[in-house]
């Protein structure tokens, strides 16, 4: 009975991909809910093997399961496991290969259901049976149901796998008709009928669950429902979110800065080695240049300053994602989607976008109506991604929080000079009360995502993708101890080192295109500025100059590398500095006429703008369509070059009156 297209994808390969054995995984605190699940499958392929996992968090609720009944119950073999204890999936091993060398005797419990609906099979079996190849006679009762639910996709799927047509002749359309007078003799309309096969298939997870569960306390779930009281409710669930995030934010900001000053240090003393050894071999000027002044500085800076704040914000996240909290949040902003003529499963996609823009697309297969689909795909990019908060809190750390670390009011914020930026270099390493500005600032901009997102949602659906928000059912799953060691490899090998290696894949080549473009001339001026010359009444009216703007358009194959591209771009040699942390940027930033207005619109354009190359390619390949991609590309770049003009306006305007 699947409801979204990666479940299809489950049972297509269930149903008709000749598998050996079938493993269906079980949460042993949630056990009455899950064996629906089992009773659904064991309707397709007798080669089960039911595994209850999760049994140390059963225990600890006091929930004991009669394994032998189960197994005796539902007529195949069942095994419980520990997933993170090896040893408990010994036995579950073992069940796999005596089921696929055919060795267990099987013997699995259907569903019965109402008499009407087993009357319509038994009209429909011999019919079924003799049109099925026969190496499929097992999904006669399944394909039986199938035709009584009357899902045309379904059975489009099954005559297509099975290489059949059995809906178009005559025996058929007379059975239908059979079928349909004994569904109407029994007062049951089309539409309900679906419904029916769902209760009958709850109805037998319930007293499968009454027959083999006991409980040492029907409130063994008392602990994680006070806690919902507080993490969901109306008043406290919104504030509590925003608090997790600015720890996490506020954490990143306060601590990253120490190591990307030690790696700067040790990979300027390697750069003075590799100009020696290139001084060795007597290398030409152009060869140093191309590889040391634009590669390996490029290359080099982005491990420097992107590393330690991934390495510190992905494990933060993953904890909150390991807790169980991630779900809560989906459901805390479940009631906003909705008003916004969209699902709430969209909040869950935009989770993953703060992970990967393109996984987040990838993830909104989970959506059923490919209406709202879309509408996720094209928002998605409104949350920043791994490769933008690097950024984001590097410019908040220098301009936002330096703006209380160097006692600058904020009548004189947007003039920062060379002595301020001096200043903000020594106070802001050591201030606490920046580093909490700085992360509030993050926090407004990942607000701002979440806002537009919400706002862009609803004029989609009532312009361009026009509906009704559809109802979708979330489980909260029970509160958790993070593994701390699974938590460091996963955010640290998974996320971090996976970003970070296509950040320095494409830096790679964007390293040595950018300083060729910096330092080849034409009538002594260097391509790179004839091309920020072009860009740059643009970037005035947005707030910016024309090599940011530049920046952000050659940056398109990964976000990662938009900073380093604006240093460059700020160097008359073409080359970086040695970077001893965020501030020396700051000071590079702010002696080529960057202000707080600068930082401003590059934090809301960072926000706001054509996402990845990676994320256009996800989008067509998920719809089907450029014409999609085109418009992922287009709606963030209006909304950030608008909403950039506006703050620009504003700010002048202020500036005039005061």
């Amino acid at each position: 009975m699947s409801n979204s297209e990666e479940e299809e994808i489950a049972r297509d390969y269930i149903c008709f991909g000749n598998a050996d054995a079938t493993v269906i995984i079980l949460d042993a605190t949630s056990l009455e809910r899950n064996l629906n699940l089992v009773y659904q499958i064991l309707e397709i392929t007798d080669k089960v093997i039911v595994c209850v996992n999760l049994l140390d968090e059963a225990k600890k609720k006091g929930i004991h399961i009669d394994f032998e009944e189960l197994e005796k119950i539902l007529g195949v073999p069942v095994v419980g496991t520990i997933a993170r204890k090896k040893k408990t999936l010994n036995k579950l091993m073992e069940k796999i290969e005596l089921i696929c060398e055919g060795k267990l005797n099987l013997n699995p419990r259907k569903i019965v259901y109402k008499p009407y609906i087993e009357n319509c099979i038994e009209e429909l079996e011999n019919y079924v049976e003799k049109n099925l190849p026969v190496d499929r006679k097992n999904l006669t009762r399944w394909v039986c149901l199938k035709l009584i639910d009357g899902n045309e996709k379904i059975i489009k799927k099954i005559e297509e796998n099975l290489n059949i047509d059995l809906t178009n002749n005559k025996e058929f359309l007379d059975l239908k008709e059979k079928v349909n007078d004994i569904l109407k003799f029994n007062g049951i309309r089309k539409n309900r009928i679906k419904d029916e096969l769902i209760s009958s298939s709850i109805f037998a997870s319930e007293n499968t669950y009454k027959d083999v569960v006991t409980l040492e306390s029907n409130e063994y779930n008392k602990r994680d429902r006070k806690i919902d009281k507080v993490l969901t409710s109306k008043i406290w669930g919104i504030p509590i979110m925003l608090l997790f995030l600015g720890i996490i934010f506020w954490l990143t900001i306060t601590v990253a800065n120490y190591p990307s000053e030690w790696l700067s240090s040790f990979f300027g003393w390697f750069q003075v080695k590799l100009e020696y050894f290139f001084g060795i071999i007597s290398a030409p000027e152009w060869l140093k240049g191309v590889l040391i002044d634009g590669v390996y500085k490029t290359l080099t800076w982005i491990i420097a300053v992107m590393l330690p704040p991934m390495a510190i914000f992905f494990p933060l996240f993953t904890i909150l994602e390991d807790l169980g909290y991630l779900p809560r949040i989906a459901f805390n902003l479940d009631k906003f989607f909705r008003k916004a003529g969209t699902t709430g499963k969209q909040a869950l996609t935009m989770c993953m976008g703060f992970g990967c823009n393109s996984a987040g697309v990838t993830g909104c297969r989970i959506i059923d109506s490919p209406r709202e689909k879309i509408i996720a795909i094209l928002t998605n990019a409104f949350v920043p991604c791994n490769g933008r908060f690097p950024f984001l809190i590097t410019i908040a750390s220098i301009f936002i929080g330096g703006l209380v670390a160097s006692g600058n009011s904020v009548e004189n914020a947007g003039e920062f000079g060379t002595e301020a930026a001096k200043n903000l270099v020594i106070n802001n390493s050591t201030s606490i009360s920046s580093s909490i500005i700085a992360t509030i600032a993050v926090l407004c901009v990942v607000l701002l995502g979440v806002f537009i997102t919400l706002f862009i949602s609803k004029i989609l659906s009532k312009t361009l993708l026009k509906g009704q928000s559809s109802s979708f059912v979330l489980e909260l799953p029970p509160y958790r101890k993070p593994q701390i060691g699974q938590v460091i490899v996963r955010s640290i090998f998974d996320r971090t080192l996976f970003v970070l290696g296509r950040a320095i894949a494409v830096a790679t080549p964007a390293g040595l295109v950018i300083w060729l473009f910096a330092n080849i001339n034409i009538e002594n001026i260097s391509i790179l500025t004839y091309i920020a010359n072009f860009f740059d009444p643009l970037a005035k009216l947005i707030g910016m100059d024309g090599y940011i703007l530049t920046a952000f358009i050659l940056g398109i194959p990964a976000n990662e590398i938009v900073l380093p591209i604006i240093l460059m771009c700020y160097m008359g040699s073409g080359t970086l500095v040695d970077l001893e942390n965020t501030m020396t940027i700051g000071q590079i930033l702010i002696q080529n006429g960057w202000t707080l207005l600068t930082a401003i619109n590059v934090m809301i354009f960072t926000l706001l703008h054509f996402p990845c190359t990676t994320t256009l390619l996800t989008i067509k390949k998920e719809t089907g369509s450029w014409k999609w991609a085109a418009w992922g590309f287009l709606m963030p770049t209006i909304c950030g070059i608008a909403i950039c003009m506006l703050t620009t306006g504003v700010w002048n305007l202020v500036k005039i009156i005061l």
